[in-house]
């Protein structure tokens, strides 16, 4: 059985985007066929604006059409705004909410995690250093979506979840925590009813993303953003990428059951 996975692309230079995602659900092993999304508001300023319209189907859409198996929302380069100061937000989140009634499972990759930790009523705090590298997780609990090797995830975010809401959320048994370290903080979490799956990190990263990144901060100026930890700019290997597949496979896996 082929998934029909729903992804939001909410990321700059979404067509490019389109390869990186595609690619590490690939890795995975299990069939999927993309059915590329957007949303009415946002401008997509930095993609190609006709591909989009000819291609992306409104998010409302499908989930009228009902066959969609599951959706994606990728992160997004406005971590460091407030939700309500976000063009889309109003109508990104009415339409999660309803993808939380309706699909079996919606998964959110770094600032789309962060959304829908916002909606379990998780609020984000802005860090004075962007969180930039490859970091070591610990599991929190036995789950589908890790594996049983070592944890390693690509972080690169101005901003996380709110420790004391992401505990008061917790204790009310709203969400359980799934894997997560000192130093990246809680970074796979899923909501009571598993419709949620929140990943503040970037398992989908190819080998040569966070190096790109670093360069395009510094070109803009940020200075405040440093070379990404244990992670070699001259030598970049993609240590995380069976930590990739595993977790994406497992998720892939779960719309089945």
């Amino acid at each position: 059985m082929t998934l029909r996975i729903g992804i939001v692309n909410l990321m700059p230079r979404a067509e490019t985007y389109e390869v990186t995602l595609t690619r590490a659900l690939a890795a995975s092993g299990r069939a999927f066929e993309p059915v590329w999304l957007r949303l009415v508001t946002p401008a997509y300023a930095s993609s190609d604006r006709t591909r989009i319209e000819q291609v992306y189907v409104p998010l409302a859409a499908a989930l009228d059409s009902g066959r969609l198996d599951g959706l994606i929302v990728s992160g997004a380069p406005v971590e460091e705004l407030a939700y309500e100061s976000v063009t889309y937000w109003p109508e990104l989140s009415e339409l999660l909410v309803r993808a939380r009634s309706e699909l079996r499972s919606t998964l959110g990759l770094c600032w789309g995690g962060m959304a829908l930790a916002k909606l379990l009523g998780v609020e984000k705090v802005v860090f004075p250093r962007k969180l930039f590298g490859v970091y070591p997780l610990q599991p929190r609990s036995s789950h589908r979506v890790l594996n049983g090797g070592p944890l390693l995830c690509p972080q690169s975010r101005h901003s996380g979840l709110d420790p004391a809401s992401l505990s008061a959320a917790v204790s009310a048994g709203e969400i359980s925590l799934l894997a997560g370290s000192d130093a990246a903080g809680e970074v796979i979490l899923e909501s009571a009813d598993g419709r949620y799956i929140v990943h503040t990190g970037h398992p989908e990263y190819e080998t040569e993303r966070l190096g790109f990144e670093f360069r395009r901060d510094r070109a803009a100026g940020r200075c405040d953003v440093g070379p990404p930890v244990g992670y070699d700019l001259e030598r970049p290997v993609a240590t995380w990428a069976d930590t990739s597949a595993a977790f994406f496979r497992g998720w892939l896996d779960g719309l089945r059951s």
